[in-house]
């Protein structure tokens, strides 16, 4: 299932078969969150950007269209048209996001739907059939996303309650991948560290759910407020005791420089919106920092976003035009801007596993971690 094939440092060079194909590791999972990128790119267009893993969100599409209807319309990958691997979260991101809407309990969550305020429960066992039912190659523990900061008390109760809602998860999930009529028999589930930003919770926390042998770990309840730098700090803390024969999954996170840090940490796959919402306000991505392609500086620029970059939008369109349809609110704007983004972030994840392979990655992160972080010095 998941093969080290080569480390530099802490850093890892893998790759990763599920049902809907093999994935290179590290790897940056793009985010279509209700069976769509956002922007306007298709399945297809995944292709294109280079995408290897897509993510789509159970809460979301639990409310809209329905899981049941997506497992009759064959299930999620036929639906959207995308027959690569795909990981689904579990729903308990809205734990967080929602936590004006929801009440926790023992058995699991209460939403107020957000969009017309209908009451909806998810527990362990509603979200690994709701996960079932999209068929995904990769089903995430149903947690609690805990705020940062937290008292130290009610992450430790947490924590402990989400172990046992993954010791739930683990049993109906296996339980739906022996039902005869089950979509995706092979599904995998991912277990979720969770403890805030408490190192001493987070050990305990990822050494008790080790236990329980999931097909891999994420580490939640990061990048939702703390400082990167104590991030960075928790996954010094923490990743050493995920098990080293698992993949590790950083979840929401984040930046190119966020990226390159924690595949130094260990990291093999990544998720968040940025690319995408980024792009959708004019913030695009170059290998010197990032731009504002709105800004008048671009606004008779005849070169491409970035002279280094072979996307189809940088081959063919100037800055210029890009900040034209900005300023005109014209949809295709939006479409080429998320193109670049999402192609930038699979060529950079593309680049860090050829610095791994090369074992020249100490060099890439050099080079690039910090001019990553920044605006491009034109900007």
């Amino acid at each position: 299932m998941f093969q080290v094939l080569k480390t530099e440092g802490r850093a890892r060079r893998g790759h990763f078969v599920c049902p809907h194909g093999t994935v290179e590791t590290p790897v940056f999972m793009n985010v279509g969150t209700q069976g769509a990128i956002k922007g306007g790119l298709s399945g297809q267009d995944l292709k294109t950007v280079g995408c290897q893993v897509e993510l789509s969100n159970t809460y979301h599409l639990h409310l809209r269209p329905g899981d049941e209807l997506i497992r009759r319309m064959g299930g999620l990958h036929a639906f959207m048209g995308w027959d690569g691997p795909m990981l689904t979260d579990s729903g308990g991101f809205q734990v967080f996001s929602l936590s004006g809407l929801r009440k926790i309990t023992e058995e699991g969550v209460t939403f107020a739907s957000h969009l017309d305020g209908h009451r909806i429960f998810m527990g362990p066992e509603e979200s690994m059939r709701i996960q079932s039912n999209l068929g995904s190659d990769i089903a995430m523990a149903f947690d609690e996303c805990i705020e940062n900061p937290s008292p130290y008390e009610y992450v430790e109760k947490s924590i402990a309650r989400t172990y046992r809602w993954l010791e739930r998860c683990v049993a109906e999930h296996q339980r739906l991948n022996d039902l005869p009529e089950t979509l995706n028999p092979g599904q995998m589930l991912f277990g979720i560290n969770q403890g805030g930003t408490y190192a001493d919770l987070r050990i305990r926390h990822m050494q008790q759910i080790a236990q329980l042998d999931c097909d891999g770990y994420a580490i939640g309840g990061l990048a939702v407020g703390e400082p990167t730098e104590t991030m960075y700090e928790i996954l010094d803390a923490v990743v050493p005791y995920a098990p080293e024969e698992k993949p590790r999954y950083l979840m929401g996170v984040g930046t190119p420089s966020n990226i390159i840090e924690g595949v130094a940490r260990g990291i093999d796959f990544f998720d968040c919106v940025m690319p995408a919402r980024n792009a959708r306000h004019g913030r695009l991505f170059t290998w010197h920092g990032s731009i504002n392609i709105r800004n008048e500086r671009h606004k008779e620029d005849p070169g491409p976003i970035d002279p280094e970059c072979s996307c189809p939008v940088c081959r063919r369109y100037s800055r210029a035009y890009l900040r034209h349809l900005f300023a005109a609110e014209e949809i295709l704007g939006l479409r080429l801007a998320v193109t670049h983004n999402l192609w930038f972030y699979n060529t950079l994840m593309a680049r860090i596993r050829t610095a791994l392979d090369e074992g020249a990655f100490d060099a890439f992160r050099q080079r690039y971690s910090a001019v990553l972080a920044g605006r491009a010095v034109e900007d």
